[in-house]
């Protein structure tokens, strides 16, 4: 008997689904209620476990862990906990109450474990703490360092690549808030630099970080390994960097960055990132960052405390190679407002960079230049930005259809407020280029709206 290729698509079609099914069917839901737990809990809805950390305690998750360690590249995982009530492709449901510290360390779920909040309810937690682990979806979380005894500045999140326990991977953080305090409007240099954590850290791979909310934190997204996907989160008062890329292959897209404390002293970027290799800092290479649609905003208060001096994206001690960086909205009271030393084929497209004011140091500018080991930037495209100023160095650089604002009121709804839309009669509405142009805006409108496509990152709407 033989099947057309037609009957063959269905056929796949069916047994897909039914797999689908049979998977659904089989993952359950649990519940952890503080409040209303009980000590003989089996974790359903009418009679749910009154912590989470007893159902690792008491070793009441199935999953997977080393055979032995130290961990080693060619270690093997073992089952662990078989039997467990909590199997992988369940559901933690997470009740209102306070949860202490979170640590998950030697479990390796052959498919994802969710820990989530249940609808309308805020699970609080003083830290999440993973290493050695995988498979792992944390959602709904509030994580505060208000709800923490003691005053060691961990970070928040940490997703721990371990020597020892081996490493994190395939982690999801969304819709998650996470605070160092809720009102930090009073605090001196002093408590910021003492009482400020660090938001989410991670040296794992494929961490996926999306539509968190950051509040008074110190660094905020930190990403150093590789395919990280950090998208919509928004980081709110920080006095270190926005967020920091230092993997292969991450996507970084529609982030909001803005409020930056200068209370010490390090050089605070909205995104930064640095190659590591044989030879330490700047010896390595960065391959492949998409950089799409973040707004980064020094600040938005000019009365704002501690009010510093912001880079926008800071890419120092490179290589940087194949990066995209487009649709970006950078308003920064500094001269590096998108800044790339030591890039090849890289493609810096469609973006918005503005000084907020006339003070040093600025303008706020589109920078591409050679290696700080004098190697030169080569092959890379600068096309279609708005820029306070441009500066582009190296070897076979393609510059064009690039516009300068010295009048901001001119090209924009009202820069004052950053409404950084085009205003009509705008100087780059139709002086694009089509050519490696993003198909959308940064709001999702489609490029062209009119006879050509606009510059900037913003595409003026047809009225």
């Amino acid at each position: 008997m033989s099947y057309r290729s037609s009957d063959a698509v269905v056929f796949s079609c069916v047994v897909w689904l039914l797999c689908a099914t049979v998977f659904d069917a089989r993952a359950a839901d649990f519940y952890v209620d503080p409040q209303r737990g009980q000590a003989n809990g089996d974790g359903s809805k009418h009679r749910p476990w009154r912590s989470l950390s007893e159902l690792f305690e008491r070793g009441l998750i199935h999953s997977r862990q080393w055979e032995s360690l130290p961990y080693r590249s060619d270690s093997r995982l073992k089952a662990k906990n078989p039997g467990a009530p909590v199997q992988p492709g369940d559901t933690i449901w997470l009740h209102s109450g306070d949860y202490g510290e979170l640590f998950i360390s030697g479990y390796y779920n052959e498919r994802p474990i969710t820990i989530a909040a249940v609808p309308g309810e805020k699970p609080r937690f003083g830290r999440v703490y993973v290493r050695g682990a995988s498979h792992w979806v944390f959602r709904g979380l509030v994580v505060s360092a208000e709800a923490r005894t003691d005053d060691k500045r961990q970070p928040l999140i940490h997703l721990d690549c371990h020597g020892w326990h081996g490493p994190v991977h395939d982690i999801v953080v969304e819709d998650c808030k996470l605070l160092s305090a809720e009102d930090s409007s009073s605090w001196s240099r002093e408590d910021w630099n003492r009482r400020a954590r660090d938001g989410i850290i991670s040296n794992g791979a494929r961490i996926t970080v999306r539509r968190n909310h950051l509040k008074n934190v110190n660094f905020g997204i930190s990403m150093s390994g590789p395919h990280a996907v950090v998208e919509r989160n928004t980081v709110e008062n920080f006095a270190g960097d926005g967020l920091r890329g230092l993997g292969d292959y991450g996507l970084f897209q529609y982030n909001v960055v803005k409020n930056c404390y200068d209370v010490n002293d390090n050089h605070d970027d909205g995104f930064q990132s640095w190659s590591l290799g044989p030879g330490g800092v700047g010896t390595g290479e960065v391959k492949g960052v998409v950089l799409r649609g973040n707004v980064i905003i020094n600040y938005e208060d000019p009365n704002q405390p501690h009010r510093g001096t912001l880079q926008g994206i800071g890419c120092f001690d490179g290589m940087f190679v194949d990066w995209v960086i487009e649709n970006n909205v950078v308003i920064v009271d500094h001269y590096h407002g998108i800044t790339l030393s030591g890039a090849r084929g890289c493609r810096i497209v469609n973006n918005t960079v503005i000084d907020p004011n006339d003070n040093r140091p600025g303008p706020a500018a589109i920078r591409v230049g050679p290696h700080k080991n004098k190697t030169p930037s080569r092959d890379c495209t600068i096309r279609n930005n708005l820029a306070s100023a441009l500066h582009v160095l190296g070897e076979s650089m393609t510059s064009d259809h690039n516009l300068i604002v010295s009048d901001p009121q001119a090209f924009f709804e009202d820069a004052a407020k950053y409404d950084l839309r085009l205003r009509d009669g705008s100087p780059a509405i139709d002086a694009g280029s089509s050519e490696a142009a993003p198909k959308e805006d940064i709001l999702g409108v489609t490029r062209p709206q009119g006879r050509a496509v606009d510059v900037g990152a913003y595409e003026k709407q047809a009225n």
